[in-house]
């Protein structure tokens, strides 16, 4: 991988660790647990349109064990896991789908990375009844997809701009 690579990536990583912690700044209003906007999702969603899946899963995965170690602990880790794998694999895939927009693989890809947490909870808790939480989640994974979707699509225009 080349040094200006490497370093645009540091920087990316840097962002979405920021995005993290303002995240956890942020005061719940939902009265439903586990609820968040996923702001770092934006550069997530920036790089899996700029570069290969494999370099997104990897970013992910460090993104993920850092802000985890920093903001939320073991346990956030493995449910953050669960659902950004599940979210990287059918992102990238949709992505070469021509009417899936950026905005309709984000909104796809915050419910599937709500659906692979839930999974994990089912598991964890040895509870089947949890998945009648998937709906909620849902909802919210839509929402929060929807913007994040927007932020990334107006932020990858200003790439191109930048790159062309």
């Amino acid at each position: 991988m080349k040094t200006v690579r490497i370093t645009e990536l540091g920087m990316l990583l840097a962002l979405a660790l920021v995005f993290s912690y303002f995240e956890s700044l942020i005061p719940v209003f939902v009265a439903v647990p586990g609820v968040k906007i996923g702001l770092a999702n934006i550069v997530t969603i920036l790089l899996l349109y700029r570069t290969n899946w494999k370099n997104v899963m990897m970013f992910m995965t460090v993104r993920v064990l850092l802000a985890g170690f920093l903001f939320s602990g073991v346990s956030g880790i493995i449910y953050s896991l669960a659902g950004g794998f599940c979210c990287i694999i059918i992102m990238s895939i949709l992505k070469h789908f021509p009417h899936f927009s950026l905005v309709g693989v984000s909104i796809t890809g915050a419910i599937c990375h709500n659906l692979g947490q839930i999974i994990v909870a089912v598991f964890v808790m040895e509870n089947v009844h949890i998945l009648y939480y998937l709906l909620v989640l849902c909802i919210s994974g839509a929402i929060s997809g929807l913007l994040v979707g927007y932020l990334a699509f107006l932020l990858l225009k200003r790439f191109n701009k930048m790159n062309s």
